[in-house]
């Protein structure tokens, strides 16, 4: 069975491919493009990793969006239940997610299936650029699975919610809320998705994409403590949140925590996109005060 690298969190490109075959093992390809759904379905259909499954943010990784949520609320258990069994997942299952944004989609397939309970889960190093990079092979069209049974229990204690934030607001707790978008939409200087630009009063942000490299592979652990301490501090069992626009490449910031060394942050899955639905919440503009 793989043993992934990077304190159990990613896995390379070599790793995987040293790996194919083993019936212990299920690959996710969780490729999206929030301006086109369906062109990740696509993608995955013309070329993927030998055995992969594909995994839909909106349809498999996501629950119904509602009048209070955000883009992409967590479903239920029994939801993400079927869904990774469909997936051929059980609790023998390791796991490898991988899609081609640097981490960016694959990074809440690994937090939901730990929200879940389920903790033999990576993310692929790279994506599928480190694949490809390496000559490593593809296959077409769509992969037959065996259908298992998986079961999971919810851990509230790893998600944040709009109410939490709010109180925290009220109180004026500073509680250490990380914001994972680009500066520009933090800033509140352009916003391409959402119908109000800026961000949550008292929250700091460091976009996920600092830290990666340039090859789209993760920083090291001492590069990612240094981006790290300038949001946190150096206290590494600080309590913290992470979020972004509907609570997906906060995902990816709770990656790069851990391998900072930080405990793990809670998600806020509303995020952006939640706390906006209510014109009465505050927002801020400009830089993190």
């Amino acid at each position: 069975m793989i043993i992934a690298e990077r304190e159990g969190l990613l896995t390379s490109a070599a790793e995987l491919a040293s790996s194919l075959g083993d019936r212990r093992l299920r690959v996710i390809d969780c490729r999206f493009d929030l301006m086109a759904p369906q062109a990740g379905r696509e993608a995955y259909r013309e070329a993927h990793i030998p055995g992969a499954v594909y995994a839909d943010l909106d349809q498999d990784l996501s629950g119904p969006v509602g009048t209070d949520s955000g883009r992409h609320p967590l479903p239920s258990v029994e939801a993400a239940e079927a869904t990774f069994s469909r997936l051929g997942i059980d609790a023998d299952t390791g796991v490898i997610c991988y899609d081609a944004a640097g981490g960016a989609i694959a990074s809440r397939a690994w937090w939901l299936l730990r929200w879940l309970g389920h903790r033999r889960v990576t993310v692929l190093d790279g994506g599928l650029q480190a694949w490809q990079a390496q000559g490593l092979p593809f296959e077409c069209g769509a992969q037959e699975v065996t259908r298992r049974e998986f079961r999971g229990f919810e851990n509230p204690e790893r998600v944040l919610t709009t109410g939490e934030v709010a109180a925290d607001l009220e109180a004026a707790a500073g509680s250490l809320l990380i914001d994972a978008r680009d500066t520009a939409r933090f800033r509140g200087e352009v916003e391409p998705i959402d119908t109000r630009a800026g961000h949550i009063p008292g929250s700091r942000n460091l976009p996920f994409t600092a830290c990666l490299r340039e090859d789209g592979t993760w920083q090291d652990g001492d590069s990612l403590r240094h981006l790290l301490e300038r949001v946190l501090g150096d206290d590494e069992r600080a309590s913290w949140a992470v979020m972004c626009g509907s609570g997906v490449t906060a995902c990816h910031l709770a990656i790069s925590g851990l391998l900072a060394g930080y405990s793990e942050p809670r998600v806020y899955i509303g995020s952006w996109s939640e706390w906006i639905r209510d014109a009465s919440r505050p927002v801020r503009l400009g830089a993190a005060v």
